[in-house]
């Protein structure tokens, strides 16, 4: 505790009202955030003469000073203190640090012939959605199975505006073709609801919808529409067979599983939908060694379902403390009540034992990985000589074609592997096409200007994908910033660029060095040099594709922007453009014969 903190006065000044109060160690690092019904009493607590778990005392040899805001009531206090743990980071709280939204299924409700497409982030827009799903995955399968049930379109709208025939999808039987009119909107439309209501788990409506249907078409004599009824029904059923995991009477639901070990956690969540679990997803939040699954269970409720709409109900293995104040605070985020239970019976009480079962696999699997990982960082600080292992490390890529659209990837690793929420992307520009050493000066400057003004914290490492001169002008550009006192090494691409080959350069060095091809940290050093690679190939591609559509249409004389957004919502992008004829360039508004000839020439190299 710091000497010019005087606790005693402090805390004589404090209210008894709720609110929130935050430990800071030096330089007004948050190292702790906590709510309080009664701020005093509550404060006082961790300076009573009574003995401290030993997470209290590790947090108070670092507290220098504490700060309170006080709050109208206990439910504003909790509210504030999951803002204040998402924004800071506190090292002493549960931290959920994958705060990844889940993916929703979109259906554009407000279109005469409304399609449904995989979506994730703001539900802000005109439509609907479905959902959520524990992944992606879950999405993709479940948009087949609406394919083939119901036919309803998941084509983006510049396809379906210019359409003049039906495509692949109408002929294998995925959809119904409303892009042409060969079916109508009142059909369209019912089978767009029953999607919706077989997404939200009314097989039993759908299904005697359509039996009714069915009977309908038969009685008109209309056999071939009773078929197509009939086999939607018996896929329907098949699929709900499949779906034997289910709770009769439970709609909507959200089951956490937690298991601890060697101060590490996993959450995992199973999600019920329409009484049917869809999946399940995990989550590693940080903690301290001592942190209680009490802890646990309501820091990871607070920080997810601030930024997700909560279920109903909420099965945790667990009570927390404060469940009836979260519960309350959630209730405020969605359209009904909301409630987090614990002691439970039949499907449920199986529910929680399956997540329990997930949340020790998925720990078994990341601890397993982890140590491996760790292995290979210990023998990569041994390798290269380092004084302490690396707990960061950041590797940079040049991407180019012929020096044009340059690139640059910075990926960032650390003790659990990749860490993608710190991946950057570079377009390096006012450097002379191909010059490589000049786009890693570039790159690096810019990554390292940036992590000075506290984008990020400082590597502990950095690798370079090149040779003896990408690693001397990186270097010079990390001794601008100051920043030569980290450690640098250049990965130059062996002979016929065969992995295990490769050769480490280092600064001031003319000799370089090499390591076993087996070695764990030549291991280690390509799979972080591969990710870079891939990063930067992936956002070279996507620079390329956008200065392609560009250069090569903005080229051609008296072919104008109005003309230019005609063309390609005609053929649907630059590849349509150049699979079209001179006839049918000629077709589209504003386009002359003599034009429609210009462009072709121009993109097919000038031949005829």
């Amino acid at each position: 505790m710091g000497e010019a903190f005087d606790s005693k006065a402090f805390l004589a000044s404090l209210t008894h009202r709720p609110g929130v109060y935050r430990m800071l160690a030096g330089k007004d690092t948050v190292l702790y955030v906590g709510k309080a019904r009664d701020l005093r009493k509550r404060v006082s607590t961790y300076f009573g003469s009574k003995a401290h778990h030993p997470k209290t005392q590790a947090l108070m040899a670092l507290t220098e000073r504490v700060e309170v805001t006080v709050t109208g009531t206990e439910q504003e206090a909790l509210l504030l203190e999951y803002n204040l743990i998402k924004e800071h980071h506190p090292r002493f709280n549960v931290v959920l640090r994958d705060d990844k939204s889940y993916p929703w299924i979109y259906v554009s409700t407000q279109q005469e012939f409304p399609r449904f497409e995989f979506h994730r982030g703001s539900r802000k827009v005109a439509g609907r959605f479905l959902g959520p799903w524990p992944n992606a995955g879950a999405v993709r399968e479940s948009l087949a199975q609406l394919q083939k049930l119901f036919r309803v379109r998941q084509c983006s709208e510049s396809f379906f505006a210019n359409r003049t025939r039906p495509c692949l999808q109408y002929q294998i039987k995925r959809c119904t073709a409303p892009c042409v009119g060969l079916v109508t909107e009142a059909d369209y439309r019912r089978d767009v609801e029953d999607a919706v209501l077989f997404l939200e788990g009314r097989n039993t409506a759908v299904l005697s919808g359509l039996v009714t249907r069915m009977e309908q078409a038969s009685g008109d004599l209309d056999y071939e529409r009773a078929a197509i009824l009939r086999d939607q029904i018996t896929l329907i059923r098949r699929i709900q067979a499949e779906q034997v995991i289910a709770g009769k009477g439970i709609e909507e639901a959200d089951v956490i599983g937690v298991h601890q070990e060697e101060g590490q956690a996993c959450v995992a969540v199973i999600l019920i939908r329409g009484g049917r679990v869809l999946g399940s997803r995990t989550w590693f939040p940080r903690v301290t060694a001592a942190t209680e699954p009490e802890e646990v269970v309501a820091a990871f409720i607070g920080q997810h379902y601030m930024h997700e709409q909560p279920p109903a109900e909420i099965l945790v293995p667990v009570l927390p403390l404060d469940a009836t104040i979260l519960a309350a605070a959630l209730a405020t985020r969605g359209v009904r009540p909301v409630r987090i239970r614990d002691q439970v019976r039949g499907t449920r009480k199986r529910w929680l034992e399956m997540a329990a079962t997930n949340a020790s696999q998925g720990l078994a699997s990341r601890l397993a990985a982890g140590a491996s990982l760790r292995a290979q960082l210990d023998k990569l600080a041994e390798a290269l000589s380092l004084d302490e292992v690396p707990q960061r490390i950041e590797c940079f890529d040049i991407s180019h074609t012929s020096g044009r659209e340059t690139v640059a990837s910075c990926v960032v690793f650390g003790p659990d592997g990749p860490i993608k929420s710190d991946y950057r992307r570079f377009n390096i520009q006012d450097v002379e096409p191909g010059d490589d050493y000049a786009a890693i000066a570039q790159v690096v400057e810019r990554r390292y200007a940036r992590i000075k003004r506290g984008e990020a914290p400082l590597p502990d490492l950095i690798l370079i994908d090149g040779g003896q001169g990408q690693v001397d002008r990186a270097r010079a550009a990390l001794e601008e910033l100051q920043l030569a006192h980290l450690p640098l090494i250049g990965v130059s691409k062996g002979r016929d660029r065969r992995a295990g080959e490769e050769k480490l350069v280092f600064p001031g060095e003319s000799s370089v060095r090499t390591l076993p091809s087996d070695s764990p940290a030549l291991l280690l050093i390509q799979q972080i040099r591969d990710e870079a690679h891939r990063f930067a190939i992936t956002g070279h591609r996507q620079r390329r594709a956008r200065a392609g559509i560009t250069s090569s249409l903005e080229s051609i004389a008296g072919l104008g922007p109005q003309r230019r957004r005609a063309l390609l919502r005609q053929f649907g992008g630059l590849q349509g453009i150049r699979q079209a004829g001179v006839a049918d360039l000629a077709t589209v508004h504003g386009i002359s014969r003599a034009l429609a000839q210009r462009i072709y020439d121009q993109l097919h190299g000038g031949q005829p």
